[in-house]
Order: C-alpha cells, then structure tokens, then sequence
C-alpha cells in the first residue's frame, strides 16, 4: 500500500545504529495520502506521495 502511482517511491530498508553501535532492522516509509486524481481524463483514487501532490504532477479531482 505504500506506493507512490505516480514516481513509484516506496518503503526502504535500513540499519538503525544506537550509540553504543547496536544494529537492528528499521524501514523509511514514504509520506502517501489517498488522493482523488484525474487519471486519463476520470476521476479515481489513487495513492500518491505528498511530493508528487506538492510539485503538481498529481491533478486533483474537486
């Protein structure tokens, strides 16, 4: 579900560090808002990142 359609960004995987140097897992989950979107000229809704939604490659549906 957390998927940009629009630049495809999604969740990313890393090492979280402590500063005794423990490591353990953690993920980067990007900003996605369920949005209504004109999609080919209809109205849908669709997953998009807030930086998609900001830079203005997502039109919004009123």
């Amino acid at each position: 579900m957390a998927k940009c359609d629009f630049c495809g960004k999604e969740v990313k995987f890393g090492i979280k560090v402590s500063h005794s140097h423990r490591r353990s897992n953690r993920t980067w989950k990007p900003n996605v808002k369920r949005v209504k979107a004109v999609v080919n000229g209809t109205p849908c809704r669709v997953h998009a990142c807030t930086r998609c939604i900001r830079s203005g490659k997502v039109t919004r549906a009123v």
